[in-house]
Formats: structure tokens, C-alpha cells, sequence
């Protein structure tokens, strides 16, 4: 065994040495090979993937889930490893500070911009996928989630021992546990039982000091600080110990459909008010996007578009009313008539499934399709980019007709606008029972997002002047965003050295209003040196 490790060793130096000359990363990834398996008690070596390995592409491209990211310019890691033991998580940050090279952690890959997997100074990758064990205990309604585990995965196992249980995350399968939970984490039952965050019981973690914590061990406000103020800033997340909860044996999920020739306008404008105060076992969302006009006995084609939103072009906005209900459609019709009448919700457009097909239908499967579809982690990547806003009072019907302009701006197909009732449970947690802030008061959740391909720049324009545009008819002082949804624009830290508070306060008072605050003393204490960073990670007090 010896010999066979130390036979990896040569030939991994014996590549980065050839490759060197080319490129001084290559001196630092070496020293920090040499490192890693000098310093390791496990074969860490057949973990390790530097350039020069044949699979290091493939290894590196896996869990990119945002293509934007996935181009030859793209910075790329000296290094990365992915450990199947945690005393190699350990040993990782042991060489990372020893060398002073930055560490990125990733998890599910669904990082909005990059920062799991991308840095602009040399870094090491740590691609959490091989630890991503789940054990379900259906008697006491938990579950141990590993940090590497993806959504589907998780809900694939807790149907596997019960279709009573669930748990309330994202509708996204691909999208890792860890990521989401660390930031929040909002689904179809977030009105019911609150966020992933709300919902976890203990977590074990590596801080920057290379221990291994429990909740108890790593006392509260770590504990506090790593559901929903990221945990990439304070270290690296082993497993999240969750409290599933209870769903019924059929669940109805429904969609109606209405474009701006059939009255959407008004529909979506009364929605604000209404679909907060739902009861709820009620959720419902609204997708609202560009599609091409069904012109009688004429072909559909591209027309040059003056940005006027003119009913007489060949494109309307398509608002579609996309729901769940956690009971038999009939409550639901009984309920939803005497509420929102306006949405002329019909039995024709309710399905009745149990939950874990809602979960596969959320996910663009089939309900007939196999809950085994959920374990596949790289089922929709494309390259784009994406912002957040939340409302706090409704948006007048002149506000959506600007907005509708904007929208009709792009073909169809080339954005996603969605709007996510709160209400419910969101608005009886306190905004400081965990750094996601954004509960009572708050009536909805934006969401725009836009495909980067083609021309990059005009994408980045385009939902700029988006943003812009909503300015007076979201939430102020501060403009709020949610960090699972990270955007650059709102502000970065330094690369190098020390950020200050003032300077990461631009974009951390929006994620986490005041909660900020708690967040840099945590960070103070647990990571004064800032071993755990990127752009928009909690700074430690400077």
C-alpha cells in the first residue's frame, strides 16, 4: 500500500513539476499535494485532481449548474479534492493555511455566481459529493443529511420510508441541501412550516481551526449563524440533522393560466393581497414571461421588437398561476371560490397526487415518472444570471403594465420571472429567530433570472435596467435580497486583506438586515483571520 501511494505521489509531482514553468499556480499546487498526503493518515491521493489529471475536467464541470461559469476565460482551482473521510476536510485546511491559499466549498453546484467553485486568486476546491449520506428515521421524523446530498436526493429517501413525511426545502431537485439550508431554503411548504433553516434540529461542522463541532459543542450562535447567514463563512458543513414534517396522502397541485388579452393584469394585481392571507396549507406562486401570441391561421415568427409591449405584437406575457394544496381538490375549489374568485380556478386544472409526485411534477418530471429521477444531479443547467427583491406593499396595475414592457423586451424562452407568496408561517417566526430576515410585512419574494448566452453583455443590461425599473415598488432602506439568490452587483469584498464593515455592509444589510450585525461579531469570534472567504462572505471586524 505504501508503495502504491507513494507511486500517485511521484506522478502527481512529476506533473505539476513539467507543468510549473508554464504556470507559477502550478509551484503552489504542488507544495500543496506534497502537503496533503504528507499530512494525511487516509489515501487522500486517489482524491486529489490537479490539470494535468484526465478526469480533472470532468470532475470540475459536474456540478457547475450555472454554465456562465463554465467557460475556457472561467478561473479554475490549482486543486481539487473530493473527500470520502472528514479527517481529509481536515487536512485540506490545515495545507490551505499553511500555504495561504483560499479554500471554495461546494456542495450541490447551484451556486448563483460561482462562488463555490470559482475565485478570481488562486484556490482550492473542496467538492463536498462524496459525502452526502441520508438516513431517514420515520419514527421520530428526522433525518441526517450529508453536506454533499442534493434535494432529490434527500426527498427520494424520506418516500422511501414514508409518504407522510416531507421535509420543506426547494422544488428544484439538483440543488444541493447544504447551500440551500445554510441561506434559508423556501419550498412549497414554506407557508406552512417555514424554511429549510427553521427546520433543522443540529448540524456538525470543521471550523477554521480544524474541529469538529456539534450544535452543543459549537454553542448557540454558530449554531444560530450557519441557518441562513452561510455557512461557507464559518466553516466547512458536514451534515445538517433536519425535523421532517408531516404532509397528508394526497396533495392537489394546480395551474391556471391567463395572458395579458385575457385579464392577467388584474388577476395578478388583486393576487398580491390575497395570496399572502391564504390559509396555509395553500401556497402559490406566479410565473410571469414573455411567450409568442397564437395568431390565428398565421405562423409564429420573430418580429423587431420596439420594447412598446403592444398588444399587436406577435409576443404577450403569459401569467401562470402555479399552486399546491395540502388536501383533496375539492376543499380547495371550496376554498380558493370564496377567496380568489378572480382566478377562476376550475377542477379541469387541479390534480390530485401524493406528495413525493408533487415533488417530481415541481421538478418539470412526470407524476408517473419514478422518484428515482430525483437522484439525478444534472438535470437542467444553462447559463444565466438572476436577482431578488421582496414586497411589501402591492404593485399598482401601472407598475405591472411597466413591467410587462420590459419582459416583452426578451423572446420567449430567455427569462423566468417569478413572484413567491409569504404569509402564513413566514410572517409568525421572527425576523431575528435566524439571519433570514424577511418575514411578517412581507408580501411576496421576486425573482428574475435571464439566459446568458448569446450576447452576455446585453443580458446584463437588460435585467440591470430591470432592476432598476422596480426600484419604487419594492422594499427600501434597505432594497432587500435573499442570499441563496447572491448577486454581485449588490457589492463584493476585497480579494485580498481585510473588508470593512462599512464596505460589506452594502450588500450584507440587504441579505440580512440587521442581522448582519450578529453575523460579523460570530464571524469575530469563530474565524477572526477570515480563512473562510469569498466575495460575499461575513467579514470578521477589521
Amino acid at each position: 500500500m505504501k508503495i502504491q501511494v507513494c507511486s500517485i505521489f511521484t506522478i502527481l509531482l512529476l506533473f505539476l513539476t513539467i507543468s510549473s514553468a508554464a504556470d507559477p499556480n502550478y509551484t503552489s499546487g504542488q507544495d500543496f499535494v506534497q502537503c496533503l498526503i504528507r499530512s494525511s493518515s487516509t489515501s487522500i491521493s486517489k482524491v486529489i485532481y490537479t490539470s494535468q489529471n484526465s478526469t480533472y475536467t470532468s470532475v470540475l464541470k459536474f456540478s457547475i449548474n450555472n454554465l456562465r461559469f463554465d467557460t475556457p476565460t472561467t478561473p479554475k482551482p490549482i486543486v481539487i479534492v473530493k473527500p470520502v473521510d472528514e479527517s481529509q476536510i481536515q487536512t485540506v485546511i490545515y495545507c490551505c493555511k499553511k500555504h495561504d491559499i483560499q479554500m471554495r466549498i461546494r456542495g450541490g453546484g447551484h451556486d448563483y455566481e460561482g462562488l463555490s467553485y470559482v475565485a478570481q486568486v488562486p484556490f482550492v476546491l473542496l467538492d463536498m459529493i462524496n459525502l452526502r449520506s441520508i438516513s431517514v428515521d420515520p419514527v421520530k421524523a428526522t433525518a441526517w443529511v450529508g453536506a454533499g446530498a442534493t434535494l432529490g436526493e434527500l426527498y427520494y429517501h424520506i418516500g422511501q420510508k414514508s409518504d407522510t413525511l416531507g421535509f420543506p426545502a426547494g422544488i428544484w431537485s439538483t440543488v444541493g441541501v447544504s447551500g440551500l439550508v445554510s441561506g434559508g431554503g423556501y419550498g412549497t411548504l414554506r407557508r406552512k412550516y417555514g424554511l429549510a433553516a427553521d427546520n433543522v434540529l443540529d448540524a456538525r461542522l470543521i471550523d477554521a481551526n480544524g474541529r469538529i463541532l456539534d450544535r452543543k459543542s459549537m454553542g448557540e450562535d454558530l449554531f444560530w449563524a450557519i441557518r441562513g447567514g452561510g455557512a461557507s463563512s464559518f466553516g466547512v458543513i458536514l451534515s445538517w440533522k433536519l425535523k421532517l414534517v408531516s404532509v397528508p396522502k394526497i396533495v392537489t397541485v394546480f395551474q391556471v393560466e391567463r395572458t395579458l388579452e385575457q385579464n392577467a393584469t388584474e388577476v395578478l394585481h388583486r393576487w398580491q393581497t390575497v395570496a399572502p392571507r391564504l390559509p396555509k396549507d395553500v401556497e402559490m406562486r406566479v410565473a410571469a414571461n414573455p411567450v409568442w401570441k397564437n395568431l390565428p391561421n398565421e405562423p409564429q415568427k420573430t418580429v423587431q421588437d420596439d420594447g412598446s409591449g403592444s398588444l399587436e405584437d406577435s409576443k404577450t406575457v403569459s401569467v401562470n398561476f402555479i399552486g399546491q394544496f395540502l388536501g383533496p381538490k375539492e376543499r380547495l375549489l371550496s376554498m380558493m371560490n370564496k377567496r380568489f374568485p378572480e382566478l377562476g380556478l376550475v377542477a379541469e386544472a387541479c390534480t390530485e397526487v401524493t406528495y413525493i409526485q408533487s415533488i417530481l411534477l415541481f421538478s418539470l418530471f412526470s407524476a408517473d415518472d419514478s422518484p428515482a429521477g430525483l437522484l439525478n444531479r444534472t438535470a437542467y443547467k444553462i447559463p444565466f444570471k438572476a436577482k431578488s427583491d421582496f414586497v411589501d406593499k402591492p404593485i399598482s396595475r401601472e407598475g405591472l403594465e411597466g413591467l410587462w414592457k420590459i419582459l416583452l423586451q426578451q423572446e420567449p424562452g430567455r427569462t423566468n420571472f417569478l413572484f413567491t407568496s409569504y404569509g402564513g408561517k413566514m410572517a409568525e417566526i421572527s425576523e431575528s429567530a435566524i439571519p433570514f430576515p424577511h418575514r411578517a410585512g412581507t408580501l411576496y419574494m421576486m425573482y428574475m433570472r435571464v439566459r446568458t448566452d448569446g450576447d452576455t453583455s446585453d443580458s446584463m443590461k437588460w435585467i440591470r435596467g430591470l432592476y432598476k425599473y422596480l426600484t419604487p415598488y419594492v422594499t427600501s432602506s434597505p432594497r432587500a435580497a435573499y442570499v441563496n439568490y447572491n448577486d454581485l452587483d449588490l457589492g463584493v469584498n476585497n480579494l485580498q486583506g481585510t473588508t470593512s464593515y462599512k464596505q460589506a455592509s452594502k450588500w450584507g444589510k440587504k441579505y440580512f438586515k440587521n442581522n448582519f450585525d450578529r453575523l460579523v461579531i460570530i464571524k469575530s469570534v469563530v474565524d477572526p483571520d477570515n480563512f473562510f472567504r469569498h466575495e460575499q462572505s461575513i467579514p470578521p471586524f477589521s
